[in-house]
């Protein structure tokens, strides 16, 4: 198959473009490249009309030009768009009611997923480019996400999870007239693989055995059969509702956790003599060198004298810190060195941070999920350590672990495919929200419907959504996926 080359502007053309032309400032605000890209988007416009126009037989002709200033990547610009006698041209480049160039929404989404707030936004298209955008805008153009949230949030997961870590973050939400202190829930899954995965978010005022019921039932009806090991933070009730949902589960303390809860008690300087102190309890050989020798020498030391507190914390989790030590080094270096869960904790928090405070759960789902997508694409390689931990996990959990490895292999094309769906889906309805006028909502309705189609007809071809994609039905994002988004491109254009 011949290599597809990217086409080359002959030496000529730049050379009588760049005539008499400054080149410091061909990069500029309304520079040469500027009004290079405002005459391609006329001639494409004008070659769109004449498309239009040919063939017809009821005598539409031209009609001038009207005048549309649209937004773009780099400031605003003024175009010419042109008329037909009828007005059934619509162009496919800008369409009618448009006023946003495309690409102009991603890169506001884009922006609002690195923790940056709407004025924030506001400011930075002003200075940087010129323009004037309101928060309403901003807003309408991040509300497209909101439903696919609710399509991610109920994605089918993977048969067979061997780690799963559990953590929550606070956050300021006004609820019923008074903010209050809300806990979003992240669930992260590591396949047999290594790869990583976030399995949902979940905000709860209290948590509690009801609630994570709730949730480990959801995960189950998402398809996750059975999960070996479950990495939290203490959370209240959660032992119980998992002993209900997953019996064969074990449960473990995050020592990261315990460890920075530990160092709560004690003052800036001492903390790093005393993490060092630490190390001996969760580096023992088993648990009962761990409680028996490490632990009380560090209770009877001048450090566990000077914070009593710290012994009372770690003989408090004792009882989930146990099965830490059944497991060998290699695997325990995967529980407590989870730099990647770290680093996700972070960006949520430093979003939440510019923030402040959320008008209602919806917008902070909307805000966490943008920054969990983000972050999820940099996740490319699976932990350093994973291959020695891999190796005894297949000896300790046997043929539950290497039953994660076959099902996890069949579901994953399925997996492929129902993001696939999600990003398409995503695209188009973030075209549709670009339509804002009252005179653009048939033909946003419309991009919908035909959205919407486009996922209808793929999950009819491959079966029921619960079952993994047959051998057959494996060539469903070439033959099937990408004609209908073409159709779909094609028959509407960008908005």
């Amino acid at each position: 198959m011949a290599r597809h080359k990217d086409p080359i502007i002959p030496d000529a053309i730049l050379d009588q473009l760049l005539a008499g032309a400054d080149a410091k400032t061909a990069f500029d605000q309304n520079g040469l490249l500027d009004q290079l890209k405002k005459a391609l988007t006329e001639r494409a416009l004008k070659a769109e009309l004449d498309h239009h126009l040919t063939g017809d037989e009821s005598g539409n002709r031209r009609n001038g030009y009207g005048r549309k200033t649209v937004l773009t990547e780099g400031g605003s610009m003024d175009l010419s768009i042109p008329r037909d006698r009828t007005g059934t041209f619509d162009p496919a480049l800008i369409a009618k009611y448009q006023r946003r160039f495309p690409g102009f929404d991603e890169k506001i989404i884009s922006m609002y997923a690195r923790g940056m707030s709407t004025r924030e936004i506001t400011g930075h298209l002003r200075e940087l480019y010129g323009i004037e955008v309101s928060a309403d805008l901003i807003s309408t153009v991040t509300d497209a996400v909101i439903e696919e949230v609710t399509t991610w949030q109920n994605r089918p997961l993977e048969a067979i999870y061997p780690l799963v870590f559990l953590d929550a973050i606070r956050v300021k939400i006004r609820d019923e007239g008074l903010v209050r202190n809300k806990a979003i829930h992240v669930a992260i899954g590591v396949r047999a693989d290594g790869a990583k995965e976030v399995l949902g978010l979940w905000i709860e005022q209290n948590e509690g055995a009801k609630f994570w019921l709730r949730v480990l039932n959801e995960l189950k009806n998402r398809g996750v059969e059975d999960i070996l090991l479950a990495v939290v933070d203490g959370l209240k009730g959660f032992p119980e509702a998992i002993a209900a949902a997953y019996p064969e589960t074990i449960v473990q303390t995050c020592i990261v956790h315990l460890l920075r809860h530990s160092m709560e008690f004690a003052s800036w300087k001492d903390r790093k003599a005393i993490a060092a102190a630490l190390k001996t309890v969760y580096d023992a050989v088993d648990d009962k060198a761990a409680e028996v020798v490490a632990l009380t020498a560090f209770e009877d030391s001048p450090w566990g004298e000077k914070y009593a507190a710290i012994g009372k914390a770690w003989r408090r989790a004792w009882p989930e810190v146990i099965p830490f030590f059944a497991f060998p080094r290699e695997v325990r270096r995967i529980l407590y060195t989870t730099n990647a869960i770290e680093a996700l904790n972070s960006k949520l928090r430093r979003a939440v941070r510019a923030r402040g405070h959320f008008p209602n759960d919806e917008a902070a789902l909307k805000l966490l999920f943008l920054v969990l997508n983000r972050a999820e694409k940099d996740w490319k390689m699976p932990p350093r350590e994973w291959t020695a931990a891999k190796a005894q996990m297949a000896v300790i959990f046997g043929e539950r672990f290497a039953k994660s490895r076959t099902r996890n292999r069949h579901s994953c094309i399925y997996v492929l495919t129902t993001r696939l769906e999600s990003s398409l889906t995503l695209a188009m309805k973030i075209q549709a929200t670009a339509l804002s006028t009252v005179a653009s909502k048939s033909l946003a309705r419309r991009r919908l419907r035909l959205s919407q189609a486009m996922v209808r007809s793929t999950t009819q071809r491959r079966g029921s959504s619960s079952k993994p994609l047959a051998a057959s039905d494996r060539l469903t994002i070439s033959r099937v996926h990408v004609p209908i988004w073409a159709k779909a491109v094609s028959s509407l254009g960008p908005a």
